[in-house]
């Protein structure tokens, strides 16, 4: 968020309780500033390369058996 939004809207506030927000504020920042980032091509060499390693055990990608999936057409059983 642009600074200016953070002044805006501490000004409108009492002073002790402008002073604790802007802690919290400077915590959530540090907290921020502390997250290790990832680069995007890095990302997405991770997550090309587990798609490869589990596209065989992927139901979507290799499909069900029919014996083995339970939401297949019963079959009608019928005695005459």
């Amino acid at each position: 968020m642009p600074s200016s939004f953070f002044f805006f809207f501490f000004a409108k506030m009492s002073g002790s309780s402008n002073l604790v927000a802007m802690k919290k504020v400077v915590q959530q920042l540090r907290f921020e500033a502390s997250i290790n980032r990832v680069k995007v091509s890095q990302a997405a060499a991770d997550l090309q390369q587990f798609c490869m390693q589990n596209a065989l055990q992927d139901p979507l990608l290799t499909g069900v058996s029919s014996s083995t999936n339970p939401f297949r057409p019963q079959k009608v059983c019928s005695f005459l």
